[in-house]
């Protein structure tokens, strides 16, 4: 069964299980303690950090091992606003930052601080000028992913780090997603990183803090880790985690090629195969095996089961999937097409044969959602021209506004309006991305007096 998930947790790497097998009998002991069990754990601990920090660009004493990705973030993000509030309360994020960030920032609001949000192009990368913009006198932190963990794209960093660093301002990088595939460049101040996502064993995050970056750890603090990271070390894992990201970084140019054509090859062939496609995300600058997609008039929920019965583990950013209802973050800020999404993201060794099956079932498989949903088979016919319409979608989730829509369109005349009726957050961005895809006209929001009327003018 092909696994295509890999942005969420990658395969367990071969290296790290032999690593952390032999971590088992070898590395049980308190590294903290003297005596000779404690002093061979010490030893393993130390060459895992030099490793990580390694493959990471830093100095060992700059990286501390954590319990988890997010919490290295958390960690990051609190210790960095802590040590420089005689600065300032002011955090600059993208719009586009994994849930652990934004989550950090609205705890950093709910304190009194400030939060500028900023917002990010089409294709889901921010602009690095208007990122330096936002970098006011009494910012204290700024953070900016290496790459999206939902759609791929690659931010422009080096940029950023220089914009940061005129201004004085530390920059935090979420590496998650990219540090597999080679290190951050130059510029930051604080990175974060996650070792579940590059094959190592769950339960291990790093951090790592430049020296001169002022950082005051928060809550309770021990000797461990340099006060970063207080408990015992989970020793197993973290020496699993740093051999597996030493393997990933060997096997990352040809593996990194290798991906890149088959993610192409699904960008290529998906749009051709399956009628109103979008696929979003940087078509350049992007991580080589990450590809999303969104399919019009269908349910994302549906879809991914309909996947997973055909024998393919994939996710989705979809409002559909969440456990909200409300679109996925990233979607929303990009303005693309939020509904029936499906994020592919290749672990290593995926086979040529693999992407041919999901590419043959997949056109099959959304036809089958979308006559469930009677979603129209093409562009809505063009009867007897009518008055301006409205559709009462109150109550119904998307992809069904959508459907409605596409389906009356044809029975205005061109130059009329159709208003569609609803309470469903997602029809906020899919409105006008179907206005996009279709080339008619989304005129606009209006207040009404359950949800919101969304009004579109037939240009075709």
């Amino acid at each position: 069964m092909p696994y295509f998930d890999a942005a969420s947790a990658a395969p367990l790497h071969p290296v790290a299980r032999q690593a952390l097998l032999a971590a088992l009998d070898e590395g049980w002991a308190d590294p903290a303690r003297l005596h000779r069990e404690g002093r061979r754990a010490r030893l393993l601990l130390d060459a895992a950090r030099e490793a990580a920090a390694e493959a990471v660009g830093c100095r060992p004493d700059e990286l501390t091992f954590t319990s988890s990705g997010t919490r290295a973030v958390h960690s990051g993000i609190s210790g960095a606003l802590a040590g420089r509030r005689r600065v300032g309360r002011r955090l600059v994020v993208s719009a586009v930052e994994h849930s652990s960030v934004l989550h950090a920032a609205a705890d950093h609001e709910d304190r009194g601080g400030t939060v500028a949000r900023v917002p990010v192009e089409r294709t889901g990368a921010v602009d690095a000028q208007t990122f330096g913009r936002a970098l006011t006198e009494d910012t204290a932190l700024a953070c900016l992913q290496s790459a999206s963990h939902e759609v791929g794209t690659e931010q422009p960093v080096a940029e950023a780090a220089g914009l940061c660093r005129a201004a004085g301002v530390p920059l935090l990088v979420d590496a998650a997603q990219s540090l597999a595939w080679g290190p951050v460049p130059e510029g930051w101040s604080l990175l974060a990183g996650s070792a579940h996502k590059w094959g190592g064993p769950a339960g291990v995050g790093l951090l790592a803090v430049r020296k001169g970056v002022r950082f005051a750890p928060q809550g309770p603090v021990d000797e461990r880790e340099s006060g970063r990271a207080p408990g015992f070390e989970n020793l197993p894992a973290i020496v699993a985690a740093a051999a597996s990201l030493r393997a990933v970084r060997a096997e990352a140019d040809a593996e990194g090629a290798r991906l890149r054509a088959l993610v192409d090859r699904i960008r290529d062939r998906v749009p051709v195969l399956v009628p109103d496609v979008e696929v979003v995300g940087d078509p350049v600058r992007r991580l080589p095996h990450l590809v999303t997609f969104s399919c019009l008039y269908v349910d994302g929920e549906t879809l991914l089961g309909e996947l997973d019965r055909a024998g393919f583990s994939v996710s989705s950013g979809s409002s559909c999937t969440s456990s909200t209802l409300t679109p996925s973050h990233v979607l929303k800020a990009m303005g693309v097409l939020s509904e029936g999404n499906v994020r592919v993201s290749l672990p290593r060794g995926t086979t040529d044969e693999d992407v041919d099956r999901f590419l043959e079932v997949l056109p099959g498989l959304v036809a089958g959602v979308r006559e469930k949903l009677d979603a129209p088979a093409a562009a809505a016919p063009s009867p007897a021209p009518d008055d301006s319409l409205v559709v009462d979608a109150l109550g119904k989730r998307c992809p069904i506004p959508v459907i409605e829509l596409a389906k009356v369109i044809g029975g205005v005349p061109v130059g009329a309006t159709v208003t569609v009726l609803s309470d469903d957050e997602a029809a906020r961005l899919d409105i006008p991305a179907w206005c996009a895809m279709r080339e008619q006209e989304y005129v606009g929001e209006e207040p009404a007096d359950r949800g919101a009327a969304y009004v579109v003018r037939r240009l075709s």
